[in-house]
């Protein structure tokens, strides 16, 4: 008897994927691969959360990933964008198919790092001890990236993933190397999901509201995303599209750090002429993440405090109670801001008691998500920016939809990223 085929899916991760997006762009449209429809996002919709959310068809409450980062209470200290795969609580929807055979692969997707699958590839710099690092990624198996790289014709460039250089050249290489790996007989997998980054940063820079801006990074995105759906198809695969936000226009930022540090609630130490952040006697300390804080209250009787704080601060929204996203991991308070406003972290007053590592890009040593690398501050010493003026997009308010498009036959139309996951699994879990 001859046995069916296996189900082979690919599934494309689109960063800030919008209606709005792909109707600036009749290329992108067309390079979808069916009719595109609206999609909730989670709360609070953020990279990390919505990949996990998708990948455990749970919402932040049951999986944990509130934020892009963390606030280690034990420790005293955040992190942002930390990859280990244990970050996420929870089953995936793959483990059935797994365990019936099915092989999984994850591309550039968020604490991917001993995740539960066969491949992975993901950027993995090493900080060299004297200053500058050596640009790498990690892949399982170890064979994966370079020859990845031999295919594609040169290695993945950080600088083209984050920073005042990051560009359509990291979606181009991320949809180049998943279309390279399914013309791969003996390595492509069953199911296979992807990550396609640039669309968020021009959008971060430009807003969504510069129509012309908008359908060039549209445009751009078009191009890679029709070769790689085009090679899925070719290598007899289905094909999902869905993003994790729609992107909003940015007029002010809200620094709720500065203003719990003026009202005596977050302690700073001096160092030279800069001030560094010292969180064993802060009392309470905002870990920030576009139009999302967390606001961890370290000192119970300070809860009267923090809320008259922040409460009046102009671009603030609501401040929830943790009954809001329920989790561990999750402030005391949630701050929201108002549809055209963000949170940046720093806490001084002057540029010049800015930390050192505010110039720069350092995504895991800041305690908070800091849009400003997307810029230049000045060329010689190289430096970014820290004028947050220069932000014209930021997201994070659960209102807006993304999109999604399939050529799937779902069983349901999904209410949300969770439900989109939930989906999935039903569609792998009847199909060969």
């Amino acid at each position: 008897m001859t046995r069916p085929a296996r189900t082979r899916l690919l599934i494309v991760q689109t960063a800030a994927l919008s209606r709005n997006v792909v109707e600036a762009s009749p290329a992108l449209e067309q390079a979808l691969p069916g009719i595109v429809s609206d999609l909730s996002p989670v709360f609070p919709a953020l990279t990390c959360p919505a990949q996990a959310s998708f990948r455990t068809a749970a919402g932040p409450a049951l999986h944990g990933v509130v934020a892009n980062g963390r606030f280690d209470r034990v420790l005293c200290r955040a992190d942002f964008w930390e990859q280990s795969a244990a970050l996420v609580a929870g089953a995936r929807i793959w483990d059935g198919f797994r365990q019936r055979g099915g092989r999984v692969g994850m591309l550039f997707w968020q604490q991917s790092l001993g995740e539960r699958v066969d491949l992975v590839l993901s950027p993995a710099p090493i900080h060299k001890h004297g200053g500058g690092m050596i640009e790498d990624c990690y892949s399982q198996p170890p064979d994966l990236y370079p020859r990845l790289c031999d295919r594609v014709g040169g290695p993945f460039r950080l600088r083209s993933y984050w920073g005042p250089l990051a560009s359509r050249r990291s979606t181009e290489w991320i949809a180049a190397a998943a279309g390279e790996l399914l013309r791969i007989p003996e390595k492509r997998p069953d199911l296979l999901l992807c990550y396609l980054p640039h669309l968020d940063y021009d959008l971060q820079r430009h807003g969504p509201d510069d129509a012309a801006r908008l359908r060039g990074a549209a445009d751009a995105l078009a191009g890679p995303l029709h070769r790689l759906v085009t090679a899925g198809r070719e290598a007899g695969y289905k094909v999902l599209v869905w993003g994790d936000y729609a992107m909003a226009p940015a007029r002010r930022a809200v620094f709720p750090n500065a203003l719990l540090r003026r009202a005596g609630l977050l302690e700073t130490r001096r160092v030279g002429r800069r001030l560094y952040l010292d969180l064993y006697r802060s009392r309470a300390f905002a870990l920030v993440d576009h139009q999302i804080a967390h606001i961890y209250v370290r000192d119970p009787s300070a809860v009267g405090a923090v809320c008259a704080c922040l409460e009046a601060a102009p671009g603030l929204d609501v401040l929830l109670d943790q009954a809001a996203l329920p989790h561990p991991e999750s402030g005391e308070f949630i701050a929201v801001a108002e549809a055209d406003a963000w949170f940046a972290y720093p806490w001084w007053e002057s540029p010049g008691e800015a930390p050192d590592f505010a110039r720069h890009v350092d995504i895991h040593r800041k305690p908070g998500y800091d849009p400003c690398e997307l810029f230049f501050g000045q060329l010689l010493p190289p430096a970014v920016s820290l004028n947050t003026a220069k932000v014209r997009g930021t997201h994070g308010r659960p209102e807006a939809p993304a999109c999604f498009a399939t050529d799937i036959d779902l069983d349901r139309c999904p209410a949300d990223i969770a439900d989109l996951g939930a989906c999935l699994r039903a569609w792998l879990d009847r199909t060969p």
